[in-house]
Order: C-alpha cells, then sequence, then structure tokens
C-alpha cells in the first residue's frame, strides 16, 4: 500500500508534519534563550505568532471559498449567511459580558484547534482499510492526545498563559481526577503504539503520516500545555503546529493542483512566485486586522493615537471577530465537501 500524501512526500514533510516537531525541539535546545526573547521582544514574538501565523492562517480559508468562482457557486448560501450568522450571535454574546463573549469563542477555538488535527489524521488514513475497531482506535487516540492537555489546564492549577483573555475557561482543581485522566491517557497512547507496532509486523505496513501527525499532535499538545507552564512556549507549539499545516493545506490543495480554468482569477499564484505573492496576502490581511485591534480594542504592543471602543464596544467586538468566528465554523464543513 502507498503513503497517502496529501500532496507529496515532501511537501508533506516540511510544511504540514514537521512544524510541531522543529518548534519543540527549539524549545528544548534554547530553552534559556526563550526565556529572554520572550522578556526583551515580546512585540516581535507577537508579530511573527500571532499576527503572521495565528491571524493569517484565518484567512487561508478565503483560498479555498470566497476568492473561488466555482467554490463559492457550490456552497453561495452559506457563504453569504455564515459571517452574518456570527455576527449576530457575537452581539448577542457580548451582550451577556465580554467575560461571556471571550469564554464561548475560546471554546469554539479549542474545538475548531482539535478538529483540524481530527481531519489531518482522516486525511492521512483514507487509504487504510477501515473497520468500526480502526476508526474508534484512531479517534480515540487523536482525542485523547488533544482532549487530555485541555482537561489538565481545566483541572489543575493557574496556568502561565491563556487562550484570549484571563479567566477563558471554567476551572476546578481536582488533583485526584487529574491522576485518574493521566492514567488513562498514557494507557490509550501506549495501545495505539503496540497497536501499531503489531500492525507493521502482521501487515509490513507502517503508516508514515498518520502515525506522525499523531505523535506531532500528542508532543506539542502535551508539552504545550501540560510539560511545560510558559506563555511563549505554548504559543509557540499551539500557534506553528496549528497555523502552518493549514496555510500550506489550503495553497498545496486548493491551488497547486487545481487546473488553472478552476482558478479563475488566481491562476497567478501558480505561477513560481504565486506561494509569495499568497503568503505576502495573507500577511497583509492578518497585520490589517490586528492593527484594528490593537488601535481598537487591545493597545498592548503600541500606543497610537486610539480612537477607543466607548459606546460602540458591543459592536466592533463581534465585528472585529467575524474572520475567525466564521473561520471556525466554515472550516467544519469546507473540508467535507471534498469528499
Amino acid at each position: 500500500m502507498q503513503q497517502p500524501w496529501i500532496h507529496k512526500a515532501k511537501t508533506d514533510s516540511v510544511f504540514i508534519l514537521a512544524p510541531s516537531f522543529v518548534v519543540l525541539a527549539i524549545v528544548f535546545i534554547f530553552q534559556k534563550q526563550l526565556e529572554v526573547l520572550q522578556e526583551q521582544y515580546s512585540f516581535y514574538t507577537w508579530l511573527f505568532l500571532i499576527v503572521f501565523i495565528d491571524v493569517a492562517h484565518v484567512y487561508a480559508t478565503l483560498f479555498k471559498t470566497y476568492l473561488v468562482k466555482e467554490e463559492f457557486q457550490k456552497q453561495r448560501k452559506m457563504l453569504i449567511l455564515l459571517p452574518f450568522i456570527c455576527f449576530i450571535t457575537g452581539l448577542v454574546l457580548f451582550a451577556l459580558g465580554s467575560a461571556v463573549f471571550w469564554r464561548v469563542l475560546a471554546y469554539v477555538a479549542v474545538f475548531h484547534f482539535i478538529r483540524q488535527q481530527y481531519g489531518f489524521m482522516r486525511l492521512y488514513s483514507r487509504k487504510e482499510r477501515k473497520t468500526p475497531g480502526s476508526i474508534f482506535i484512531d479517534n480515540l487516540t487523536i482525542y485523547a492526545a488533544t482532549g487530555y492537555p485541555m482537561l489538565f489546564w481545566f483541572l489543575s492549577p493557574r496556568r502561565e498563559f491563556i487562550w484570549f483573555t484571563e479567566g477563558d475557561f471554567f476551572t476546578f482543581e481536582n488533583a485526584l481526577l487529574l491522576n485518574v485522566l493521566q492514567w488513562i491517557y498514557f494507557a490509550v497512547m501506549g495501545f495505539y503504539a503496540l497497536r501499531t507496532l503489531h500492525k507493521y509486523v502482521t501487515e509490513k505496513y507502517f503508516n508514515i503520516p498518520k502515525n506522525t501527525i499523531i505523535t506531532g499532535t500528542a508532543l506539542s499538545w502535551y508539552f504545550g500545555i501540560v510539560y511545560f507552564n510558559d506563555d511563549l512556549i505554548f504559543t509557540m507549539l499551539n500557534v506553528v503546529s496549528h497555523g502552518i499545516p493549514y496555510m500550506a493545506l489550503v495553497y498545496l490543495k486548493e491551488i497547486n493542483e487545481k487546473p488553472e480554468p478552476q482558478l479563475g482569477g488566481l491562476q497567478f499564484l501558480k505561477a513560481f512566485r504565486g506561494v509569495f505573492i499568497y503568503i505576502g496576502i495573507l500577511l497583509l490581511i492578518a497585520f490589517s486586522e490586528e492593527y484594528l485591534w490593537e488601535i481598537l480594542v487591545w493597545n498592548e504592543q503600541y500606543s497610537p493615537a486610539s480612537p477607543g471602543l466607548g459606546k460602540y464596544a458591543f459592536l466592533l467586538v463581534p465585528l472585529l471577530t467575524v474572520p475567525q468566528f466564521t473561520h471556525y465554523i466554515l472550516d467544519g464543513f469546507i473540508w467535507k465537501s471534498k469528499k
């Protein structure tokens, strides 16, 4: 059986599978240097990690939906209505209080991050012979790899990092339950490892990308949330292993592999410099959005003359979150349409 690469072995390995391992290696090798980086160059870590990766990856969805005529026509109603639904939902949530608004958005974001890893796992297992048992074990493993670290976050003493704002998640310290969950987690991961070894011995087949994505997910989530209690390390492992593979997936599958007639006005992105233009567009949009957030809401990274939120807060905050809120929901549908 051939390896089920999404694009090619080299591009998948570099842009989809490697990021979590590369970041984890950097964390272990340069841990002291990262502390200095966090203290003295926080603006640049914010700019690179949050703006140029996390925010930018949200807009990669445009190249799978709104900017592709054929795809837009296919899902026209959903693509038009969903941003309005997200905006109205945001207005209602913000009316209940900013804490409620950010808490709901944080839980939706976590679900989206978990489901992306599940989605990559399913893509890389698409050529395997499937049985109800094998599907259950794969699903259990990927959800354990992502779910246990989040439960650890909810049930452990205060972590030195947040998702969006302080107090995003309901927390309840319970050492006994954490201990039980830890045993279950390692039992699940151990069982998957033994089952994979048995499958390799009996069937002479090892699914490299699927097992790599599961391993990378488990390592980045465990070390980013459970093992380390550090804001920069959490951000690096969380953002890089999520954002870069997604941007790569969109370019490789929705631009690079598509025939030019299907791309319409985006044909120029298939040229030699197309990938750089693609990245440039994402960075420009991401920086523009984050600039608005900075001057209207956060005022953390720089202090320009800010008009402030004032009485328009209830309108501006839900409006500014429409792109990411839409991305979280939309991403659950657009890839299913490929099957």
